[in-house]
């Protein structure tokens, strides 16, 4: 009935369309399995991709030539650009979306994907031979033969969904866990925990008063995900958010359910996410605070379906009705369901590689929350990255691993395998030691001529960076060529609180002062806008970026080149740490676990210090 694949994908969310999406356009034979054809990158929690780093991800995964940007712009109803007030290295897209659509948009786009099937059914077993996956066993008795297997199963192993006082199984609300791979990894030697994550109630939006709440509208410039000329939202179009505040009288309610509640009576023995907390956790650790803010986001273009962001919780539903009665603008507000907390397993993800191969299975994969992560623009991510060099196994090419200096994603797949994780992990700006290169404005400079080369991003995306990058060239040699005049600039200086000049100085230089912006210089010299003529704002922001942040930029770079020195020197895998006898145990132990296969990688396992650093240098010979 089934033909072998090269790469078999297991879970249809948001790492594993991506998987099956990156190995099918790299030319492998693709099969995705879901236990539900209806939840094809279903948005599980929020109707939301980006953020605070979350949006940087994203970027990068479309300059690789993924899905997720394409599918965001497509089904974005309110977009803006946060952290506008910082420095462009914090910069971080993040869209509204239509749940509905965007799930649609991403079947339509996998549906449309050659080499790439579909089979509904639940896995329930992996078959091995001899320490290599081969394929996988189904709940209906199909044996499916794969060269590589790529799990991606989110919330769905051994899933408990808890609301107060009741639990049942479940990987999301109305849809049944699955169950026996963790059993049978288990078995072969892997190490598996528990996680925790929660989602709030949603509401009948006709049942608000907005007038009580403060509007939070989108941006008037639409930037969006893709490096493609995708159509976007307009911006008179967008949908507005709102926001509005819990009180001491919220917290009162809340407090009462405390004795129902999974969590205090210790039924939840996973840990939750620390950035992401429910709104008991709120009150519990923030007892100082007066009030929480609470977001109220709209599900989508066509539907009154609303969700509380911030107010995520598992205690009973008459708590969480009567508490959130109180929040001003909910007064008489309406379920259209509760809010509950679900507990999976996930495996620590320092038994992979840094291609996301387990080291225990040879050709298997691991990809989103079964690594301990959170969030759909981190689980996507390696999703992207699994497919590629699953993709890239079964044909005998060498994979593709990006560095933390190429990438977000380089950072969290390497903090992922080097640090592990007790606790859903979430990427932040902070995360990245070389932000100011890895900005959301440059992810196709820094990732598409990459992408292109192992086939994944296609030649127009590699046509749209090779002109990006000629405009950027051609306009930053108009900027050092153009001088302006005095007589005719210093008004312009006048009104931006800038020192007068008082002799001609070349435009460039002029860009480099505070408060003064590229697309306005151009309006103030007639001899540039004549050269420069319509530029895509963009460039023009590409270019402000570059000339302004050059010495920030040069010295990452510099700090790049050091490190390097340390990702070169190879450790053999057989390399015996055990006679490290002047190491720390610990040290020692991380080593041998993790089994790192450069110096720079060894260097970040927790638990390694310098001192122990160098002494591995010592017994490598250098």
């Amino acid at each position: 009935m089934f033909p072998d694949y090269d790469v078999i994908v297991v879970g249809a969310g948001h790492a594993g369309c991506e998987a099956a999406a990156a190995a099918a356009n790299m030319g492998s034979k693709v099969l995705l399995i879901t236990m539900n054809m209806q939840t094809i990158a279903q948005m599980s929690c929020n109707p939301a991709m980006g953020g605070i780093a979350k949006g940087q991800i994203v970027r990068e995964i479309d300059a690789m030539g993924g899905y997720s940007g394409i599918v965001s712009d497509k089904s974005t109803i309110q977009f803006r650009m946060l952290n506008r007030s910082k420095g462009p290295g914090m910069w971080s897209p993040r869209s509204q979306n239509d749940r509905m659509l965007f799930a649609h948009t991403w079947r339509m786009m996998l549906e449309q994907t050659p080499n790439l099937d579909f089979w509904q059914d639940m896995v329930c077993s992996l078959i091995v031979s001899r320490g290599t996956i081969t394929g996988v066993v189904t709940a209906m008795g199909q044996r499916i033969n794969g060269k590589a297997v790529v799990l991606t199963n989110g919330t769905f192993l051994n899933g408990v969904i808890h609301i107060g006082e009741k639990q049942f199984g479940g990987g999301r609300m109305g849809e049944k866990g699955a169950t026996g791979i963790t059993e049978q990894l288990v078995e072969l030697g892997f190490e598996s925990a528990r996680l925790k994550t929660g989602t709030p109630p949603r509401i009948d939006g006709r049942s608000l008063d907005y007038t009580k709440m403060e509007i939070q509208e989108g941006d008037e410039e639409i930037v969006g995900f893709s490096y493609l000329p995708v159509e976007k939202v307009k911006s008179a179009n967008q949908r507005c958010c709102w926001i509005t505040h819990t009180n001491d009288a919220v917290h009162e309610i809340l407090k009462t359910g405390f004795e129902q509640s999974p969590m205090y009576q210790g039924r939840i023995k996973g840990s939750g996410p620390r950035y992401c907390p429910s709104i008991e956790d709120k009150i519990t650790r923030f007892v100082e605070k007066e009030r929480h803010q609470l977001f109220v986001e709209p599900e989508g273009w066509d539907t009154v379906e609303i969700y509380v962001n911030g107010f995520s919780t598992s205690l009973p539903e008459e708590v969480q009705y009567k508490a959130l009665q109180l929040v001003p603008g909910f007064e008489r507000c309406k379920f259209f369901r509760p809010g509950y907390a679900i507990e999976y397993d996930y495996f620590p993800p320092t038994q992979l590689r840094s291609t996301l191969e387990t080291k225990l299975i040879s050709n298997l994969f691991f990809a989103g929350q079964i690594n301990g992560t959170t969030g759909y623009e981190e689980a996507a991510c390696q999703g992207l990255m699994a497919g590629i060099n699953a993709s890239r196994l079964t044909s005998n090419e060498e994979p593709l691993i990006l560095k933390r200096s190429d990438a977000y994603i380089g950072v969290l797949i390497d903090d992922l395998i080097n640090k592990g994780t007790d606790e859903p992990y979430r990427m932040f700006t902070s995360r990245a030691e070389y932000r100011t290169i890895l900005r959301q404005d440059n992810a196709d400079l820094r990732l598409t001529p990459l992408a292109h080369k192992i086939g994944l991003a296609s030649d127009q995306r590699l046509q749209l960076v090779e002109e990006k990058e000629h405009q950027i060239k051609r306009i930053k040699k108009l900027l050092a060529d153009q001088q302006a005049e005095p007589s005719v600039f210093n008004q312009f200086l006048e009104d931006n609180n800038s020192t007068a000049i008082v002799e001609k100085t070349r435009a460039l230089k002029l860009l480099l002062r505070p408060g003064i912006g590229i697309k306005d210089m151009i309006e103030a010299i007639p001899e540039l806008k004549e050269s420069i003529g319509e530029t895509d704002p963009l460039i023009l922001e590409q270019v402000e970026i570059q000339v302004k942040y050059d010495v920030y930029i040069e010295k990452e770079h510099e700090l790049v080149k050091k490190m390097s020195s340390l990702e070169e020197l190879m450790i053999p895998e057989t390399f015996n740490y055990e006679k490290l006898t002047a190491m720390s145990i610990e040290a020692r132990q991380k080593l041998m676990k993790i089994k790192p296969t450069t110096l720079g990688q060894a260097s970040r396992i927790s638990g390694v210090n310098p001192s122990d650093v160098q002494i591995l240098l010592v017994y490598m010979g250098r």
